[in-house]
């Protein structure tokens, strides 16, 4: 029995010798391309949604290729979330130079290992994803939290000719009081990014689009979840358009035929998310057994009961696994945003709700935005159609929600997040909060038969809300 032990002991370090020490097939005859992964002795996937820091301990990109792990950037004090061109040429990355160094966006050149600095900034710049139109997104530090924004991969002449005129190098892409961090672009242009629902004023990790400049901010889908264990993050797209992402203890994914999420059976573990899709179609995943365990990097078959280990570190995480090879160019938004300060905002009929009929007849709507310190501030009412339309005037850039108010001016129902509207905007929605799989019916609504100019409530006359008011 001893000697069973023994043999069964020495087998199993030989398996993590094979895991860690190369031994293994090499990682091209498993996956099919080198790959880039990001190691860090401590990961806290969420922390930058709170404004803190994901890598406490510091980070470092490997690059995995023939089985064996080596420094991405070797010269870097800390360097993560890396993310592969659309050529498969170059990798977009967060890293410091040095210990004391903010975060800041690079690009290195694959062929000959060249570093360039994307975006320079005061504070910290995290997690950035290549734009179809040479631009970049990625997660900038603010007074309030991350906000995403969007730079010019280089400067040239060149964008004279792709983008309107007055188009900045930089410009913000999220107006809120809470952090909004990219989590992948989607192949028709937008942008997958995680912030706190309700959005702008929650704290359950949740996934939202918003197209590349900024407009059309809108959930991925309205059945959000009830509890904080149900929390959605790590979202990446796969070859056949679903977006398969984590709750931590397992993983789901969203699918065009459905308006829900759907679960992916996979083994028991802890999963890190932000998965990479193969060229043979097996992911790439970030698990790990238990909680005070490290996330090692794995292959799994979608279908199959079990994973194979691909590569595992003592004392590191390895997560935000990325396949270095070519991939489908994401569509570019063509914006028709205006310099303005006002956008204007269509409702087709505000009674209709994911949340049920409501228990009244809305009679007005009223604006509610936020000041500097984030305090509710009223914007101003419009009178709501028969037929439940609204047409008004929002303000630009800034963080706004509705209310539906009765004929007593008591409160139906509100919006209990937050979100934007950009300058010159120009959104129709079929309800409030129906939920993106809700089309318009063919008719016209009777707010723009009785007029064309929407109520102003960009901002004249704004009042501080009273507390424990309507």
């Amino acid at each position: 029995m001893r000697a069973g032990f023994r043999v069964a002991g020495v087998a199993a370090c030989c398996m993590l010798l094979m895991a860690t020490c190369g031994f293994a097939p090499p990682m091209s005859q498993i996956v099919g391309s080198d790959v880039i992964v990001t190691a860090a002795p401590a990961y806290e996937p969420l922390a930058a949604l709170r404004g803190g820091e994901r890598f406490p301990k510091g980070a470092q990109l490997l690059l995995i290729r023939g089985g064996k792990a080596e420094p991405l950037v070797a010269d870097f004090a800390a360097s993560a979330d890396a993310s592969v061109s659309f050529d498969g040429r170059s990798v977009l990355f967060a890293g410091k130079k040095l210990v004391g160094d903010s975060w800041q966006i690079w690009e290195l050149t694959l062929a000959d290992r060249k570093v360039r600095q994307v975006v320079s900034s005061s504070g910290d710049a995290i997690r950035p994803f290549y734009l179809p139109g040479w631009r970049v997104v990625y997660a900038q530090r603010t007074p309030q939290a991350f906000q995403m924004e969007s730079a010019r991969l280089i400067e040239s002449k060149t964008f004279d000719e792709i983008e309107p005129a007055g188009t900045k190098a930089i410009f913000p892409l999220s107006y809120l009081g809470a952090s909004a961090v990219p989590a992948d672009v989607l192949r028709d242009g937008r942008i997958l990014f995680e912030a706190g629902f309700p959005l702008g004023d929650g704290t359950t990790p949740e996934m939202f689009l918003v197209y590349s400049d900024g407009s059309g901010v809108e959930s991925y889908r309205c059945d959000h979840p009830a509890v904080s264990a149900s929390a959605r993050w790590g979202g990446r797209q796969l070859k056949s358009g679903d977006v398969v992402f984590t709750h931590g203890t397992s993983l789901a994914r969203f699918t065009s035929p459905l308006a829900h999420e759907e679960p992916v059976i996979v083994p028991h573990g802890d999963y890190a998310g932000a998965i990479a899709e193969t060229a043979s179609g097996d992911w790439l995943v970030s698990a790990r057994e238990s909680a005070s365990a490290k996330f090692a990097l794995k292959m799994w078959k979608p279908g199959t009961g079990t994973m194979q280990a691909v590569i595992a570190r003592a004392g590191e995480n390895l997560v935000e696994p990325v396949v270095i090879s070519a991939h489908e160019r994401p569509r570019r938004h063509p914006s028709a945003l205006h310099d303005w300060n006002y956008a204007n905002l269509l409702a087709l009929d505000a009674r209709v709700s994911r949340d049920g009929a409501l228990k009244g007849v809305p009679v007005s709507v009223r604006l509610e935005s936020q000041d500097a310190t984030g305090n509710s501030v009223a914007m101003g009412t419009a009178l709501v159609e028969q037929d439940g339309s609204f047409f008004v005037r929002a303000p630009a850039d800034r963080a706004i929600r509705f209310v539906l108010l009765d004929a007593k001016g008591a409160v139906l129902r509100q919006e209990h997040g937050w979100f934007w509207i950009r300058s010159g905007e120009q959104r129709i929605c079929v309800g409030c909060h129906a939920g993106p799989e809700h089309a318009a019916e063919n008719r016209v609504p009777d707010v723009l038969l009785r007029t064309t100019t929407p109520v102003d409530l960009s901002g004249v006359a704004a009042q501080p809300l009273q507390r424990g008011g309507n």
